[in-house]
C-alpha cells in the first residue's frame, strides 16, 4: 500500500492486530480512506468489522499496527493518544499515574473524538430517557465552556458558548428531517428516526471522518432509500468523510466507492465496488466454495 506525501488519505491503517487472549480476531489488517470518499467495510458476520471500528475510535487499544488520521496539520496516531496501560512505575510518578487512571476513566475515546473520529453503533446507543434535542447538546461537550468560575458567573463567553450548542444541535435536526422531534423523548421515537438521531448525535462533534456500523440494520426499503440520499448530502454538502460497515449489498455497491472485504480478520480484497464484486476470494467467503466452484463450471 502506498501513499502520496502530497495528497495522503484522510485516513491509513497499516499492520492492524488485534488479540484477545489467544483469539487473534485481527492480523495485519491495512486499508486506507481518501479525504472525500464514502468507503465501506464489508465481509461475514465475526469477519472482525467491529473489532476495526473499535481500534478506529478508541474503545479498544490495537495490539499492534498503526491508525494515522492525516489532517491540514499534522498526521495523529489514533493509538498512541490513547495512552497506555498501568504499569508498576507509574504508582511512583504522579504524573503518568494521572494519565493512565484518565485514560482507564474515559476509555481515551474522548482523545479521538477530539481528533476528528466520530461513530455511530450496530444497535442504537441513544440516552432515551432524554430529548432529541439533549442528546445532540451532550455530545457537544467538549465543545463547550466548561470552565467552573464562568458557569458559576453565567459570563457572556459562556452563555454564548450554550447558544451555539443549541443552534447547532437545531441545524443538525433540520437536517436530518427531526426538528419537529426536537423536545420528544429519544427512547418514544420510531426506530428509523433513532437511527438519524444518532447519526446526528455523531455529526454535532464535528468530525473529519464518520464510522458508520450498520446504519441500514432494521430499516425498511424506503427508509433505506433516505438513508443512502443522507450519507451522500453529508459528503458532499458537509465534507465529512465516510467509512461504514453494512450488510446490505445494494447499499453498499450504490453509494460506495472504495470498499474492503474482511475474513477471519484479514484483509481479503480491497478495490473499487466492481472489483470486489467479482472477486474470487469474496465470492468464496460470501457463498462459499462450492457455490464458486458450482458457478465456474
Amino acid at each position: 500500500m502506498t501513499t502520496d506525501p502530497i495528497h495522503p488519505p484522510l485516513l491509513e491503517v497499516t499492520g492492524l492486530t488485534m488479540r484477545f487472549g489467544g483469539i487473534l480476531a485481527l492480523n495485519d489488517v491495512s486499508f486506507e480512506v481518501k479525504r472525500g470518499s464514502i468507503s465501506a467495510l464489508i465481509g461475514p458476520n465475526g469477519a472482525g468489522k467491529t473489532t476495526v471500528f473499535n481500534c478506529l475510535t478508541g474503545f479498544y487499544k490495537a495490539t499492534e499496527g498503526q491508525i494515522a488520521l492525516h489532517t491540514s496539520r499534522a498526521a495523529i496516531d489514533l493509538i498512541n493518544i490513547l495512552g497506555q496501560p498501568f504499569r508498576a512505575s507509574d504508582f511512583v510518578n504522579p504524573a503518568a499515574f494521572a494519565d493512565r487512571l484518565y485514560y482507564k476513566v474515559f476509555g481515551g475515546t474522548h482523545r479521538v473524538t477530539r481528533a476528528g473520529v466520530a461513530r455511530t453503533f450496530q444497535n442504537v446507543r441513544l440516552f432515551k430517557e432524554m430529548t432529541a434535542i439533549e442528546n445532540l447538546l451532550v455530545a457537544q461537550h467538549l465543545q463547550l465552556n466548561r470552565n467552573l468560575v464562568a458557569g458559576l458567573l453565567q459570563t457572556a463567553a459562556y452563555r454564548q458558548s450554550e447558544r451555539d450548542a443549541l443552534e447547532r444541535a437545531y441545524a443538525w435536526l433540520k437536517v436530518f428531517g427531526l426538528a419537529e422531534d426536537a423536545n420528544r423523548l429519544a427512547g418514544e421515537l420510531p426506530y428509523g428516526h433513532q437511527r438519524r438521531l444518532e447519526i446526528a448525535r455523531a455529526m454535532c462533534t464535528g468530525p473529519r471522518l464518520l464510522c458508520l456500523d450498520e446504519p441500514a440494520a432494521g430499516l425498511n426499503p424506503r427508509e433505506t432509500t433516505e438513508l443512502s440520499e443522507l450519507i451522500r448530502r453529508l459528503r458532499d454538502e458537509h465534507g465529512v468523510t465516510i467509512l461504514l460497515i453494512e450488510h446490505d449489498m445494494g447499499l453498499v455497491m450504490g453509494l460506495s466507492e472504495h470498499i474492503v472485504v474482511l475474513d477471519y480478520g484479514e484483509v481479503i480484497a480491497d478495490g473499487d465496488p466492481r472489483t470486489v464484486a467479482h472477486h474470487p476470494a469474496v465470492l468464496a467467503a460470501y457463498l462459499g466454495t462450492e457455490a464458486v466452484n458450482d458457478d465456474a463450471s
